[in-house]
């Protein structure tokens, strides 16, 4: 039998997000690494991002689990629903606190979540969309509502020991882009609390036989002295190729949602760096499209930038308007989109 519009349809009740600390700026980011605030400004224009630990002391204040809980929490309050109506928590991280058990699992006991399904998803910024599509699903096989979870922090990854400075480009460039956050939103089958519709949600690899474009490594107990580099980021790849699949994913959405360019109210594109996305939305070409971007002021904070943005979407969406998310990861270059509408 086939299923009707409504029974396909994925609701955003309500979000919810959680950025530690306070920000922090390009001169005292630039203090703690040994670099230049005028090189950060230049290389990607970010002025300000959030760390889960203290950069003087290196006091650990906030966990992604701590990031992630805090976020859903906030989304289930505004959404009016309690605890008991949850009945799944998908998760996107590519910086797990640690491998078993898993952030997700972490985050539903916080919560007071049991006896549901709780899912992991290992991925960089397209994660937060592919965490929305599972839920989707989720809720097409039966489920009511549910949690979509997405977040990063990696303040683990910054060396403060004055070393940074000395590394090259391609390593560099992780330390001065990347900021610590989360975001989170409530999923429903039914139309509940902000009432947005998923609309025309695209994933798609499309790395076949390509290098990745950003590297993440881990070590074992039998390999952590390797020569090889924990993070690498081919930035000149990715400044050739995101913008380009950018435009790609643009026109998979709207050709899955059933919309023309001019039906698009709001744009939330990829939010590399302040740089790229200024790029990236020039390509786009949706000049009559309120853009929603947060990277300047939270930095590329991966899994929950797209809940970032979408939360900022929905303080201004009114009803009937209608919006693109996008996000592009060079990992192995994975395009994610989706449309929102708001009935």
């Amino acid at each position: 039998m086939e299923r009707t519009t409504m029974e396909r349809t994925a609701f955003i009740a309500a979000t919810g997000t959680a950025l530690p600390g306070e920000p922090i700026g390009n001169t005292e980011l630039g203090a703690a690494l040994g670099v230049s605030d005028e090189w950060i400004d230049v290389f990607v224009g970010t002025r300000t991002r959030y760390f889960g630990r203290d950069l003087v002391t290196g006091e650990i204040r906030d966990t992604l689990a701590d990031l992630c809980a805090e976020a859903a929490a906030e989304a289930l309050e505004r959404s009016g629903l309690e605890t008991g109506d949850i009945e799944f928590l998908v998760l996107a991280t590519a910086t797990p606190d640690r491998l078993l058990p898993t952030t997700a699992a972490q985050v539903a006991d916080r919560l007071g979540l049991d006896h549901l399904p709780v899912y992991q998803l290992q991925a960089g910024c397209s994660g937060a969309l592919q965490a929305v599509e599972l839920g989707q699903k989720l809720l097409a096989a039966g489920a009511g509502a549910g949690l979509v979870v997405g977040g990063d922090v990696t303040h683990r990854h910054l060396d403060l020991r004055g070393r940074v400075a000395r590394l090259p480009t391609q390593e560099l460039v992780n330390y001065v882009l990347f900021g610590d956050g989360a975001g989170a939103a409530v999923l429903t089958a039914e139309p509940a609390g902000d009432a947005v519709a998923v609309r025309g949600l695209v994933h798609r690899m499309a790395g076949l036989g390509r290098e990745p474009g950003q590297l993440i490594d881990w070590y074992g107990i039998t390999d952590r002295d390797t020569p090889r580099p924990l993070l690498a980021e081919d930035y000149k790849a990715i400044e050739e190729h995101v913008p380009g699949m950018a435009v790609e994913l643009l026109w998979d959405v709207l050709g899955e949602a059933g919309w023309q360019p001019e039906d698009v109210d709001h744009l939330l594109p990829p939010q590399l760096s302040r740089r790229m996305t200024e790029r990236i939305a020039e390509r786009l070409s949706l000049p009559d499209a309120h853009e929603v971007s947060c990277v300047t002021d939270t930095g590329n904070t991966g899994n929950a930038l797209p809940f970032l943005q979408i939360d900022l979407l929905l303080q201004k969406m009114a009803r009937g308007e209608r919006a693109v998310v996008l996000a592009v990861e060079s990992s192995k270059w994975i395009k994610t989109g989706l449309g929102l509408e708001k009935v």
